[in-house]
Order: C-alpha cells, then sequence, then structure tokens
C-alpha cells in the first residue's frame, strides 16, 4: 500500500478512536474525522464505504485480547484474566467505549455483528480455561460453558458500567467462588 494511503489511514482511524473514547460511538462524526484528521470526506468514503464501516474498523483495534493462562488450576487462570480484566476496565479506553457499541448494535445490523465478534474475542481466553477445567475435572463437564463465563465476567461489568463499585481482591475471589461451585 501507498505510504500516503497508510498515513491517512492512520490519520483517520487514530482520529475516530479519539471520539470514540470522548462521545462513544454517537459521538464520532465523519465530518469531524475528515476535518481534525485533514483527510478528505471522499478519501474516507473510498477507503470506508460507510460510517458503520469505519466504526468496525476502529472498533476492532479496542485493545488486544489476553492470552488463555495456564497456571496449572482453574483457580488460578481464572484470576489472572479477572485481574486483567478488572486492569483493563479500570484503564483502558474501550472499557469507556464499549457501553456505546453494546447501545448502537441494538439498532445497526453491521455493528451488531462487529460487536458479536469483538465479545467472541474478549470471552475466547475465558472459555479456553473453563475447557481445561472441565477436561481436568475441575468442573462439572455438564456446566454450561456461556454460563460459567457470565458468572466470572458478568460482576465485574456490572460493577464498572453500573454500581460504580471497587473490584478488588477479595470480590474477585468471591467470583470465583460462585463461579465455580
Amino acid at each position: 500500500m501507498d505510504k500516503r494511503v497508510e498515513r491517512s489511514k492512520a490519520k483517520v482511524l487514530a482520529e475516530t478512536y479519539r471520539q470514540l473514547a470522548q462521545g462513544g460511538i454517537a459521538g464520532v462524526s465523519v465530518d469531524e474525522v475528515s476535518r481534525i484528521s485533514g483527510v478528505s470526506k471522499t478519501t474516507i468514503y473510498r477507503h470506508w464505504p460507510s460510517r458503520s464501516a469505519l466504526l468496525i474498523d476502529a472498533c476492532s483495534r479496542l485493545g488486544a485480547t489476553p492470552v488463555a493462562p495456564d497456571t496449572g488450576s482453574l483457580r488460578g487462570d481464572a484470576r489472572a484474566l479477572l485481574s486483567h480484566l478488572v486492569h483493563q476496565l479500570r484503564t483502558a479506553n474501550w472499557s469507556s467505549v464499549y457501553p456505546s457499541i453494546i447501545d448502537a448494535a441494538e439498532r445497526d445490523a453491521e455493528l451488531q455483528t462487529m460487536q458479536a465478534a469483538l465479545h467472541a474475542t474478549f470471552m475466547a481466553p475465558f472459555k479456553a480455561v473453563i475447557e481445561r477445567a472441565k477436561a481436568k475435572g475441575e468442573i462439572p463437564r455438564e456446566r454450561a460453558m456461556d454460563d460459567v463465563v457470565a458468572l466470572l465476567v458478568g460482576p465485574l461489568f456490572f460493577r464498572r458500567w453500573f454500581a460504580r463499585e471497587e473490584m478488588d481482591d477479595r470480590f474477585i475471589d468471591a467470583i470465583i467462588d460462585a463461579a465455580t461451585r
């Protein structure tokens, strides 16, 4: 790809991401992305045929997915994943953007597909750890994977986005206890 095109795309994505972090999906304006990035709207629409396509590309870069740890136990693996997620929820830009993605996905099929893919990517390490724990007999094989994932991550999302309560080690241990019974 031409270096000029790469620079233009990088400017557009950086500005789109900045607007996402400031105002969520509703806060992203192609006109403003064009104005601030210095890239013409025509060029933006040449690379992203719609605002949704631009948002999908920017959102697909929302942080790195952790690798499934292997500490030797479900408890250790879950603690490592949950501690990482707590850190991300406290510090990463995506944690303030993600609720607006979920909201927008209710009304936009393209964004719904993207949100489902983001969710699957975020949850993959949890599923790998749970699958390994089932194979080792640490939790019953009949436990539904999605139920265990929801029991592990749901309380963190609740505390971050609704209750705004502390997510400390004691809370992480309580979540693991509840999810692995």
